[in-house]
């Protein structure tokens, strides 16, 4: 007898994230789109698709891999353009910042808020995120940002909420959550894993030419894209925790 899980995904599969037209892509951070779906994002900007990015903190602490001190507001606005460059280079030209502070010195309302702005103005059809709910994630800004997306792909839909949020309804039909242990969907993307270092390059400020960092940071995408390539039968691959309207809802038993 099949599991209870499996039953469901078969009976209500996942929706591909592939299939739809627009994508606003979230980062708690201005280098973790890259990180968790640059090539994704490359991707589906090179076959024409409107493609969003949001930024949602300034990265001003952001200091762990720096040679030499920087002052917080200097460090925020190299940050701001190292996001912007490396979009460009995924092909993406509209980029979006929220400018809250790094390290979670923000209201949670405050980040709703700002989402649903921004949902509301570029309408996407999918939402991209961070996995909300992993086991070994302890930065607050990753699990706010992963929590604010899931609520705003929840009730985009609804005018009435949205009026809530100071924001109007928008057409989101799925949240992707990245950086997750537990895919349900995968994009092919082999052929944009070099862009996805090339945009990740320009973040010298997190990833120094030669520096430890950026052989991990290399090592951990090589890793990630053959085993998720394996998984899904590809070269390589990006995996995504993909929820649409009916299984981000009440039906636990999908996520098991």
């Amino acid at each position: 007898m099949f599991p209870l899980d499996q039953l469901i995904k078969c009976a209500v599969p996942a929706p591909k994230p592939e299939s739809f037209e627009r994508f606003l892509f979230i980062g708690p951070h201005p280098d973790d789109i890259e990180i968790g779906a640059g090539a994704t994002a490359a991707k589906l900007a090179a076959a024409g698709k409107a493609v969003c990015f949001l930024i949602v903190t300034d990265g001003r602490y952001g200091v762990e891999n720096l040679t030499e001190p920087v002052a917080p507001d200097e460090l925020a606005a190299r940050r701001h353009r190292e996001a912007i460059e490396s979009a460009a280079v995924l092909g993406v030209k509209d980029v979006r910042f929220l400018d809250l502070s790094d390290g979670g010195f923000y209201e949670e309302q405050e980040l709703v808020r700002g989402l649903a702005a921004v949902t509301a103005d570029f309408q996407p059809q999918v939402i991209f995120a961070p996995d909300p709910a992993p086991i070994n994630e302890t930065h607050p800004d990753h699990l706010r940002v992963g929590r604010a997306a899931g609520q705003i792909a929840c009730f985009a839909y609804n005018q009435g909420i949205m009026e809530r949020y100071g924001a109007a309804a928008a057409p989101v039909e799925a949240v992707a959550f990245y950086m997750t242990a537990r895919p349900n969907r995968f994009v092919d993307t082999f052929g944009f894993t070099g862009l996805q270092k090339k945009a990740l390059a320009v973040h010298q400020t997190q990833f120094p030419a030669g520096s430890g960092a950026w052989k991990d940071i290399q090592t951990y995408l090589k890793l990630r894209a053959g085993f998720c390539g394996l998984r899904s039968g590809h070269r390589r691959a990006e995996g995504f925790r993909v929820l649409g309207k009916t299984q981000g809802h009440v039906l636990a038993e999908f996520g098991e």
